[in-house]
């Protein structure tokens, strides 16, 4: 039965305002959904605007109005999920000094444990340093973030958000004694790092927009408001961001936009010393920097190439440099590892007698290992058509041990050490699905659709092995799309819901991410970006021309630039698609990127062009901005999700953009809203509470393909 929008739908109150750019006049009739009180929200929700909070609850209630019929299968979904899921499970443990840490889950817990212990311990052995849960009680939102102890083992600096909105506190507990000291760090970015002397805390600072601006130094047992601000990034472009280098020998500081970067050093032995500029900036150079102490150099993993400087190593190429005294120079840098077009270099870890190098080639990764004393090369090999791998945890520079990370569509993630001496690998755990696993019972593939220009683009699916592929199966495509960032064909517990009620889940490699490599990206960013959208159509084309789906039985999903993704998308063909499923959705480009004192706007003005300064990119993202593009049309259902406190992509963003829809769709298809009100861009915060929304979106896909029984 064709399922219709209820006759009770909210409507948002037309409020004519306008705006004029380069002599185009733009009318938005919505924008007074934006509070201008919005930087007091993400910290406080309460002082939200009562005619704008009005209309979320509104939406909200009718969302769930809407939904109602599928609480049944909301329980059924969100109790098979829980049941994938260990309640009691723990990380494996990772040295780091005399000590060894883990993260550990117990029953009903929706938080995890941090633990400690003697090295090599195990981690039921381990004694609690932070019981996430116990912090989190009586919170409408926690979320744990990092943590680090010094070197001392006497102090842990951790982080938290109570808010959604990203903004970290730091609280430092004494290990011995068991209770923090009641110096806290407050509107931090969450990243921190100590000196090797226990006696500061380095940690990043947000500026006025909920930019991270600023490195602060901390002396233990000080108040915050006598730090000392060591790095202060001028540029509202650039982003600052923290680390400690893998020897421990260096702090890293690096301030980046989405073309270009810079990276600064402060010795961990000489807290009170100022950064080092490893290399100034130079506009479209990225590059990021580890330190190799055995040879006293640093592992520069960069796009420059200074045997021909005008000429970009496009995949990114493996260099060295002596640790500065003072600022470098880019042309003294070192080639290690040259650059191999359409090989890219996704990271490179230094070890004191390794290299260990993670790549990307034909839309799939993998590990080489390198031995520092003949260049040796060692590849890891695997065998699946498509899958996922990644570096795992590690915290120890001197050792031949590497730990990574494994899993495909079909196989739950599997945690290995790898001897790179001998070429031994051993598996340390694999995800436990309780409710019982079976991969046989799943395929996976990897195949290309070609594109409207003929480029092929990459596709994983995961289907279960009894469903016929006759042209009659529903279809989750899920996309991104964006930023370089490549979705990975790994293992989700949650997906198999849909997969075991006969559906295709297919991931679209699409342009705009780098599956296959740098040029991939910059095929799919700024005046390339249609491309992006276009690849998402072809996927779905490409899933009926093999006869395994039709026209109108694919739903399309993805979150925040995923977002824009899916309501660029059915704006192109709406006749395409059964339903949509937009999580916090960046729909509403051109007036974000108008906006410059919102928190990603200067930064984002490389993905997407600089509509204030330049009437060429104003026109190009007005063509394709969901928001702008709706037409007068029917639409596929649609479901809108938004986090109040979200600092990434406003709450605004897919509100004004439901209003819209629903104003002016010439249908009676669905178009739904749901607020998160006490959450940001990840939703709700814990592992089981995450269920309930995943199950929310998973209800609605099966309620558009008349799925609810």
């Amino acid at each position: 039965m064709p399922i219709k929008a209820l006759s009770d739908a909210p409507q948002a109150e037309r409020r004519p305002f306008s705006t004029e750019h380069h002599a185009i006049l733009r009318h938005d009739d919505y924008a007074w959904l934006r509070d201008d009180n919005w930087q007091q929200v993400m910290t406080d929700p309460s002082v939200l605007d009562g005619d704008i909070r009005a209309h979320l609850e509104a939406e909200n209630a009718y969302c769930a109005k809407t939904l109602a019929p599928t609480q049944d299968l909301q329980d059924t979904l969100f109790a098979e999920m829980r049941g994938r899921i260990a309640e009691n499970d723990a990380s494996v443990p990772v040295n780091e000094g005399a000590l060894a840490w883990a993260l550990r889950d117990i029953s009903g817990g929706e938080h995890p444990i941090i633990c400690y212990g003697a090295r090599d311990a195990a981690a039921d052995d381990m004694q609690t340093a932070i019981d996430a849960n116990a912090e989190a009680e009586g919170q409408p939102f926690f979320k744990l973030g990092g943590y680090e102890a010094d070197r001392q083992g006497r102090m842990l600096a951790w982080s938290f958000d109570d808010k959604g909105s990203e903004y970290f506190s730091i609280k430092f507990r004494d290990l011995p004694e068991g209770d923090d000291t009641g110096e806290t760090l407050r509107g931090t970015t969450g990243a921190l790092a100590w000196s090797a002397c226990g006696g500061y805390l380095f940690y990043g600072l947000y500026d006025d927009n909920h930019r991270p601006n600023r490195v602060m130094r901390h002396k233990i047992g000080t108040d915050q408001s006598e730090d000392t601000c060591l790095y202060e990034e001028a540029d509202a472009g650039f982003f600052v961001g923290l680390s400690t280098g893998r020897s421990g020998r260096f702090l890293v500081i690096s301030a980046h936009d989405h073309e270009t970067g810079e990276c600064w050093l402060l010795p961990t032995d000489r807290p009170e010393a100022m950064p080092v500029c490893v290399a100034p900036r130079r506009t479209g150079i990225e590059y990021s920097v580890d330190d190799d102490a055995a040879r006293d150099r640093l592992v520069i993993v960069s796009n420059f190439n200074p045997d021909t400087p005008d000429e970009k190593a496009e995949d990114f190429q493996i260099l060295t440099t002596p640790c500065p005294t003072d600022t470098g120079n880019m042309a003294d840098w070192q080639v290690l590892v040259p650059h191999r077009a359409g090989c890219l270099v996704l990271d490179a870890l230094p070890f004191a007698a390794h290299l260990a190098v993670l790549l990307r080639e034909n839309a799939l990764p993998r590990i080489e290992i390198i031995a520092m004393h003949d260049s040796q090369m060692q590849p890891i090999i695997f065998d699946e058509a498509a899958y996922d791998l990644n570096f795992g945890d590690m915290a120890e520079y001197d050792t031949n041990n590497l730990r990574f990370t494994y899993a495909s569509m079909t196989t739950p993630a599997q945690i290995f050490d790898y001897d790179m001496t001998t070429g031994g690998r051993l598996l340390r755990k694999t995800q436990n699905v309780p409710s019982g696993h079976d991969p046989q019972n799943y395929v996976t593939e990897r195949f290309m659709a070609t594109g409207h220009d003929g480029a092929q683009i990459p596709v994983s699916v995961l289907y279960h092995k009894d469903t016929p592929l006759d042209g009659t199966a529903p279809v989750l495509q899920y996309g991104y799309g964006a930023y370089g960032i490549t979705i990975p064909a790994g293992f989700s517990t949650t997906r198999l819901s849909l997969v075991d009620r006969g559906f295709i889940y297919a991931i679209g490699h699409i342009r705009g991410g780098k599956a296959r490599g740098h040029n991939w990206f910059m095929q799919g960013r700024r005046e390339n970006k249609p491309n992006s959208f276009l690849d998402f159509v072809s996927v779905a084309r490409a899933l009926i021309d093999k006869g395994w789906t039709k026209a109108g039985n694919i739903t399309i999903h993805g979150g925040s630039a995923g977002g824009l993704l899916v309501g660029a998308t059915v704006n192109l063909a709406p006749d395409l698609f059964r339903a949509a499923v937009a999580e916090v959705p960046f729909v509403d480009v051109l007036t974000t990127m108008l906006d410059d004192t919102l928190p990603l706007t200067p930064p984002e003005w490389p993905e997407w062009g600089n509509p204030i300064a330049s009437e060429a990119d104003y026109r190009l993202i007005e063509s394709y901005a969901p928001y702008e593009n709706i037409a007068e049309t029917g639409y596929p259902h649609l479901l809108a999700t938004a986090g109040l406190t979200d600092p990434r992509v406003t709450y605004w963003e897919p509100a004004k953009w439901v209003a819209r829809l629903r104003e002016k769709r010439k249908d009676d298809g669905l178009t739904l809203l749901h607020t998160e009100m006490s959450a940001g861009h990840g939703g709700k915060a814990g592992r089981f509470n995450q269920l309930h929304e995943i199950a929310m979106v998973y209800a609605f896909v099966l309620l558009a393909h008349d799925k609810v029984e």
